[in-house]
């Protein structure tokens, strides 16, 4: 038996929709503002989705529970199945020592804080962003922030809101091509138009990261470093976009904004040494690591950049070898989407890959082995490790669990598209929401490409009503969801575990919505005069 979604439940739209925000706003108040711990808060929320589904949107109880256990199967392959081995190279690299060597030689190039978030939570978040997305970088880059010495509150914001520009390209531009997939529009012409709006957010990204740590005046004391980094990932990022493909974007843009920012620091330097207040100094005298020392403690990041690198190029092959699907018989194809969001009713999938040998996971996994033996651990020690890392994120994974949970009940449901369609009915504005409604859908679902599953088609489909460019709004979903991922739920969850403040997700909530919400409404603002005042930067579609 099927079940066709309704998305004005109560016959008034901002009714419904207000109404449909409610399991969000229990989720995100009892973390905000009344610092339940994050994995009761996930709980509470879920039970809210779960209360709204069945008893406003009549959803059949078989379907809504079915949805919530298909959202758990996700939350533990392959989000936290990242985030447990994510951890697992960490604190491998703490066990044997080498991260103090990894400390020095990146204070040897930049003792600076500044300098040293642009380096590792811009550029490198980047090219862990476009090898492998899915929450990845947000784990390795907190970590590593924190081994660097930076608090725990300032490690997780800065490396969520580092974690922005890149993300419409992240895991070998997947949201793009999935978005090309969902709306029938080429590829090519999304990758194009994405291209010309984030890389405005590429140059601004680093300066607006600066700023959030060290105050305006911290930041203009260190903008070459700023200039460079911005500007030589964007510069690659609006060439590959537009004229190679979404693929490796970020992957290409990273590298070269990396290799920029490095030459750059071997002519200047800034002036004064910044670090947070009541920190000591950076030790400048000592035994400095030898070339050898320096490449035995970055051999763990850089078999883990290559590991993540070659899984997802190689992902497509090894899912064709060995890619068992699991279909869930209470919920695959029975729940209907409906029009406007698609053209006709349409059945919505519900499976779950099996499949662990694909995860990015599993390439951290594999990555912290052959680190840990290479190190000198033996198995009994990378058992024993392993096990301690298991047990230290025990209840982040249930709160993943639980937030995945909550995000697919919302979204078989229906009511994440209450709130779409809410957005979608305001006419001239519509460009600016069509940003904000991308940052919605991230914010709701914790991935940009799921996002531009669940509304791309509304995008296209209202764009077409208004004589606007489905490519212009289809777009925006992805460029205005990359600001939404420093706010979901299931990314603040990451960046607690890697930082060690499970408990303190509201705190860190707290620390970065408004930078959200800003950077959020400027991409509508952007998207909204190229369709009124700067059309000619939209690539020509004649369907």
């Amino acid at each position: 038996m099927t079940w066709t979604q309704v998305y004005n439940p109560l016959g008034n739209l901002y009714l419904s929709a207000i109404v449909a925000a409610i399991p969000v706003v229990v989720l995100l108040g009892a973390l905000a503002f009344f610092h339940v711990k994050a994995h009761v808060a996930a709980l509470l929320g879920l039970a809210a989705a779960l209360a709204v589904a069945l008893f406003v949107y009549r959803m059949p109880a078989s379907m809504a529970f079915s949805a919530a256990f298909n959202g758990a199967l996700f939350g533990l392959l392959p989000i936290g199945w990242i985030v447990l081995n994510a951890i697992f190279i960490y604190d491998i690299t703490v066990k044997t020592g080498d991260f103090e060597t990894v400390k020095h030689t990146i204070a040897g190039l930049a003792g600076d804080r500044r300098i040293q978030i642009l380096l590792i939570g811009f550029s490198f978040g980047a090219f862990i962003e476009g090898a492998s997305g899915f929450g990845t970088p947000v784990a390795i880059c907190g970590a590593m922030l924190i081994g660097l010495g930076f608090r725990p509150l300032a490690a997780a914001g800065l490396a969520l809101i580092g974690n922005t520009a890149p993300v419409a390209f992240g895991a070998l531009g997947t949201p793009i091509t999935t978005l090309a997939t969902v709306t029938a529009l080429p590829v090519g012409l999304l990758s194009a138009m994405v291209g010309r709006q984030l890389p405005f957010f590429s140059l601004i990204v680093p300066f607006w990261l600066v700023w959030a740590m060290a105050g305006a005046g911290g930041m203009v004391e260190v903008w070459p470093a700023c200039l460079v980094a911005g500007l030589f990932f964007a510069i690659p990022q609006f060439i590959v976009s537009n004229y190679v493909g979404p693929e490796l974007v970020d992957i290409i843009a990273a590298a070269v904004s990396i290799f920029a920012v490095y030459v750059l620091l071997k002519f200047w330097q800034p002036k004064k040494i910044w670090r947070f207040e009541g920190e000591a100094a950076a030790p400048t005298d000592g035994p400095k690591p030898s070339v050898g020392e320096a490449w035995k403690a970055w051999m763990p990041w850089l078999i883990l950049s290559v590991s993540v690198f070659v899984w997802g190029y190689f992902k497509p092959l090894i899912n064709k070898i060995s890619n068992p699907v699991w279909e869930n018989p209470w919920l695959h194809k029975l729940v209907l989407k409906a029009p406007p969001l698609v053209p006709k009713p349409t059945g919505e999938a519900a499976t779950w890959a099996v499949s662990w040998l694909s995860a990015t996971g599993t390439a951290l996994l594999v990555a912290g082995i052959l680190s840990g033996l290479l190190l000198g651990l033996k198995p009994g020690d990378l058992a024993s490790t392993y096990l301690k890392t298991l047990n230290r994120v025990k209840w982040s994974l249930l709160t993943i669990v639980a937030m995945l949970a909550l995000g697919f009940v919302t979204r078989y449901s229906g009511s994440d598209s209450t709130m779409g369609l809410a957005f979608a009915s305001t006419g001239h504005l519509f460009p600016f929401f069509a940003a904000m409604l991308g940052w919605l859908g991230v914010a709701l679902t914790g991935s940009d490409t799921s996002s531009n599953v669940l509304f791309g088609n509304l995008q296209k489909v209202t764009a077409q009503q208004l004589g606007l460019s489905p490519i212009l709004t289809a777009a925006a979903n992805s460029s205005g969801g990359v600001m939404g991922k420093m706010i979901d739920a299931q990314s603040i969850v990451v960046a607690g575990v890697a930082t060690g403040q499970q408990g303190e997700e509201g705190t860190i909530l707290r620390y970065v919505f408004f930078h959200s919400l800003a950077l959020a409404v400027l991409v509508g603002i952007l998207v909204y005069l190229q369709a009124y005042t700067f059309p000619g930067m939209i690539p020509p579609y004649h369907p």
